[in-house]
């Protein structure tokens, strides 16, 4: 099975000048753990639940910027990877969101639940 099984709805999506307050209402209101940051149709970033935790630590308060907890230039993965693949990866690497992206286009946020569900189903 290749990621691109999984994406198919829109990721959701927040500008840089969105408030950490917010970030965790879209997640909150969409059942998400992530959102792109996205800049003139371009994916700037990503914002995941553990960046705002992380922030609160920081002592940041819930009307500062998502651009100061985010993850700038996040790495990305082509629909076409195997899902086994980008299990791999996100192990390696400790992420648990990864976009999805074709051409430039962002297809969607994947976690690990969504990997998980996929690789069971495919057992």
């Amino acid at each position: 099975m290749r990621l691109a099984a999984l994406v198919g709805g829109e990721a959701e999506i927040v500008g840089p000048e969105a408030t950490l307050s917010d970030v965790a209402k879209v997640m909150e209101d969409r059942q998400v753990g992530a959102v792109a940051v996205v800049e003139r149709s371009d994916l700037v970033g990503i914002c995941t639940d553990r960046d705002l935790a992380m922030a609160l630590g920081r002592a940041c308060g819930p009307e500062d910027p998502v651009s100061i907890c985010m993850t700038e230039a996040p790495d990305v993965v082509d629909p076409d990877v195997p899902v086994s693949e980008a299990a791999a990866w996100m192990l390696e690497t400790g992420y648990r969101h990864l976009p999805v992206m074709a051409d430039g286009e962002l297809l969607g946020i994947i976690d690990v639940r969504d990997l998980l569900w996929a690789l069971i189903d495919s057992a």
